[in-house]
């Protein structure tokens, strides 16, 4: 479908849709992933004024009926945080760069479109994702890598900052047009279905308790970040990590540590945590989504063989076995059947 008809789908869908959320969002609320922002009706960080809450509903209602997943309605505000501030910026004379225009500053000399067109927020937003769809693995992405893919910006790690306020943004706007939201404690399992089996449960193991479950996978299964949250840790726990721990002559582990780990936290008090990885895609402060990946599996740290190592934390932090619960029946609690 070419941009134009798709633009001219969505302009009626955000026209109902967005009606009234100019109003939105101009009270600071904290909570980096945007859920905090969401129940207490504001955004985290900073206030945006009618327009910016408009231009933003603007792009997530476009989205939602390109059938966008969220992480890029959060990649699509963050850039145009970045290049407009969320205005729909016309010729600024001396201060424009070369010919660029509207919420992502796209150029009309370079393809984009008219300069009507790159005007008008829905044929821009249209435009932006119908490129970021066309970038292979986006949605594995860091987001300023995903958005640099699409703008080929001079300043190509300048989206990186405005995450967490787009993605309180995003969250708030969703909530309020009635859309999916990172915020209702969507879960997912933390392995693609069908990679794996599980393996050492939860509870006593060897003379000490197991606080985990382990998925048996083969070596690069993507692990799955299991619930929207921000990256408390992530890093090597061992010795080494740049190949598999060592076991002595009867295949029991001698390598201390979880091997490369990340720790995620999510809404209301709740931590998981994903060990010996072979490799990890995120760092520490990042927001990430559900079923984001996060890392692939590995055999680092105390391990015999490739697997997950996943825990589950209820009242974190800390997260320690203080905290640890079974996190078969945790994911069986919120409808997700591994």
């Amino acid at each position: 479908m070419s941009p134009a008809a798709v633009a001219a789908g969505a302009a009626l869908a955000v026209t109902v849709a967005i009606c009234g959320v100019g109003a939105l969002a101009v009270v600071a609320a904290p909570g980096a992933d945007g859920c905090a922002a969401v129940r207490a009706g504001g955004v985290a960080s900073t206030r945006w004024s009618d327009e910016q809450v408009t231009n933003a509903s603007t792009i997530v209602a476009v989205g939602a009926r390109m059938r966008v997943p969220a992480y890029g309605w959060v990649i699509a505000v963050a850039t145009a945080m970045q290049e407009s501030s969320l205005h729909n910026l016309g010729d600024l004379g001396e201060r424009n760069d070369h010919d660029s225009l509207g919420l992502f500053q796209q150029r009309p000399s370079q393809g984009w479109g008219t300069p009507e067109q790159v005007m008008d927020p829905v044929y821009a937003a249209t435009r932006f994702y119908e490129k970021l769809l066309r970038v292979a693995g986006w949605q594995h992405m860091p987001l300023t890598q995903a958005a640099q893919a699409v703008q080929v910006s001079a300043y190509p790690d300048a989206y990186a900052k405005h995450e967490a306020n787009a993605r309180a943004l995003v969250n708030l706007v969703a909530s309020r047009l009635g859309l999916p939201t990172d915020c209702g404690g969507g879960w997912v399992n933390p392995l693609p279905p069908g990679s794996y089996q599980l393996t050492s449960p939860y509870g006593p193991r060897w003379g000490t308790h197991h606080d985990g479950q382990d998925f048996a996978a083969p070596t690069g299964t993507p692990i799955r970040a299991a619930s929207a949250g921000t990256v408390e840790a992530a890093g090597c726990t061992s010795p080494f990590c740049d190949r598999p721990g060592d076991v002595d002559a009867n295949g029991r582990p001698t390598t201390a540590g979880c091997g490369l780990r990340a720790i995620l936290l999510h809404v209301d008090g709740v931590a998981t945590m994903y060990c010996h990885a072979s490799a990890l895609a995120v760092h520490e402060g990042q927001t990430v989504t559900a079923g984001q990946v996060i890392g692939w599996v590995g055999s680092t740290g105390n391990s015999t063989g490739a697997h997950l190592h996943f825990q589950v934390h209820l009242h974190a932090p800390p997260v320690d076995s203080s905290t640890a619960t079974d996190p078969v029946a945790y994911l069986a609690s919120v409808g997700v059947r591994v």
